[in-house]
């Protein structure tokens, strides 16, 4: 497998910290982005901590954002969708492979939905790409739960990671990197316009755990040799 440098846009938060926590887990370089570095230091101390004793486990660091992705190979956006576009706009992402697992979503009083972005002909991962043109994003893990992801199972085994985009090659690095989360690669889900259909579909998963009183995750069948 190979190894990368992932920054980890909203590396403080439940999502960001979760799935920084399993790249390193597995062998990546990890560094956990933050507004500011004082505030993600003191996570990245936390997730270094869980790895004592983890052999063949990544570093993790804190950084200022755009310190956390001036050197990386990899970066990972795990933010609140309020403030997305303003705060991509001012990280170096060009040349780098942006990979987004921003949920737009709204809560009223009937529950969660999805938000509707640019009439409908548009996604945080389209977003994301139109704001930074010279990286290449895709979209993937938007459906595995900070709970889970932060829980002491090895690899969340009975789980997919679908993965949207319009790269082969970028689809390929977010693909390998699924293996870090459930042990295996992640499906190609196709175009990154499908990011329209995956984001949305958090708001589902959601639901189903507050009636159910579970972390409920996405499994696809009929996958022949998808192990």
């Amino acid at each position: 497998m190979s190894t990368y440098r992932i920054a980890v846009i909203g590396g403080t938060g439940p999502q960001g910290r979760g799935l920084g926590y399993r790249f390193a887990r597995h062998g990546h370089t990890v560094v956990l982005g933050s507004r500011a570095a004082e505030k993600a230091v003191p996570v990245a101390e936390e997730v270094a901590s869980r790895l004592v004793g983890v052999e063949g486990a990544g570093e993790v660091t804190g950084a200022a954002n755009a310190d956390a992705c001036a050197a990386a190979d990899v970066v990972l956006l795990a933010v609140p969708y309020d403030g997305h576009d303003e705060l991509v706009a001012t990280l170096p992402l060009a040349g780098k492979v942006v990979v987004s697992c921003v949920n737009p979503l709204a809560f009223d009083k009937q529950g969660p939905h999805g938000r509707i972005i640019d009439d409908g002909a548009g996604s945080a991962a389209e977003s994301a790409q139109r704001i930074a043109p010279d990286s290449t994003v895709v979209g993937a893990f938007h459906h595995v739960s900070a709970v889970t992801l932060w829980g002491d199972r090895e690899v969340i085994d009975d789980e997919d990671v679908l993965v949207c985009g319009d790269s082969a090659d970028a689809k390929a690095v977010a693909i390998e990197l699924a293996r870090s989360v459930t042990g295996r690669d992640g499906i190609d889900a196709g175009a990154l316009r499908l990011a329209r259909q995956l984001e949305p579909l958090t708001a589902v998963l959601i639901s189903i755990n507050k009636r159910y009183k579970v972390h409920s995750g996405i499994r696809i069948s009929g996958l022949s040799g998808h192990a």
